[in-house]
């Protein structure tokens, strides 16, 4: 979990975080996540490998003023060997969600070819499939928890379910539903 305080420059005149700031966090909290696997940013660069961002996109949901603490939990969604999809939640103090987002990321070398890592950084590979892995068994537990507690309402005779008290799917993450 990566942690980041609301400077006071990234707040604009109304008192708010200013809403491109969030990518720069997501930025901080994916370097931040390369460093805990093993493979900070500094070791990328110095492998030859670059990684730029394809595609990013943010649904903003509460305002962040100066000084507020934000937690970011990076999740690994999708991993192929050649591009990367990250998703992000953003959460105050509070633990109240700030912030979702998604972004996308494929690896290249210095000449911006595409790298197969599988085959040239098997090591980096392998920690990222593991994180892929470990993430999909937390979705697993998850569901099976959601699904144990489904109940019948004995007045209606409906399923209810604890799923269906969350805010619509944000547009990125609906291929993962």
């Amino acid at each position: 979990m990566y942690q980041h305080i609301v400077q006071y420059y990234e707040t604009d005149k109304m008192g708010i975080t200013h809403h491109s700031n969030y990518i720069r966090w997501m930025e901080e909290a994916r370097i931040d996540f390369l460093s805990q696997i093993g493979w900070s940013y500094a070791k990328l660069e110095e492998e030859g490998i670059i990684s730029p961002v394809v595609s990013v996109e943010c649904k903003y949901m509460h305002s962040t003023t100066f000084a507020d603490t934000v937690d970011i939990e990076v999740i690994v969604r999708e991993f192929n060997g050649v591009r990367l999809k990250l998703k992000y939640i953003m959460k105050n103090d509070k633990g109240v969600t700030v912030c979702e987002a998604c972004s996308e990321h494929c690896f290249l070398d210095e000449k911006g070819m595409p790298i197969r890592l599988k085959q040239k950084y098997p090591l980096f590979y392998n920690a990222l499939i593991e994180c892929c892995s470990l993430q999909k068994q937390a979705e697993n537990t998850a569901n099976d928890t959601a699904t144990f507690q489904r109940s019948v309402n004995p007045l209606a005779g409906e399923f209810v379910s604890i799923a269906d008290d969350f805010d619509e799917t944000p547009e990125c993450f609906k291929e993962y539903v």
